[in-house]
């Protein structure tokens, strides 16, 4: 399988979920990869992004200090680690890979998206 998201499910306002993303090897090892996020009636939006090697990342403002982003090489695997959690961060959640091995935001840079998985925090 190319991409495949986990981890999404229920939670109360400030609390934490860890969303994982299992890659073919052949999209990860020398590719940037990125969290995006979408809700009903809204653009898909950036979140967080690593790039190849996990020296470099890059969060939207409104998830910064309190969302991480970090890669298992060994695994070929990307998460998300969310705390703090808002009504505002409700969404589905999709992991992708990037076309080039540094950090980008914008979802022209990524050329294979994983099916997504639904977050939703209760106030």
């Amino acid at each position: 399988v190319q991409l495949q998201a986990s981890g999404g499910g229920l939670v109360q306002a400030g609390g934490s979920l860890r969303l994982s993303c299992a890659a073919s090897r052949n999209i990860f090892s020398n590719n940037a990869m990125g969290w995006f996020r979408q809700s009903p009636g809204k653009e898909r939006e950036f979140v967080a992004a690593i790039d190849w090697n996990g020296g470099n990342t890059d969060y939207t403002d409104s998830v910064k200090g309190r969302f991480t982003i970090s890669r298992d090489r060994p695994k070929s695997t990307v998460y998300l680690q969310m705390n703090s959690l808002k009504p505002e961060d409700t969404a589905v959640y999709y992991c992708a890979s990037a076309r080039s091995s540094g950090v980008t935001t914008t979802p022209k840079g990524y050329v294979y998206w994983g099916q997504g998985t639904l977050v939703t925090v209760s106030s």
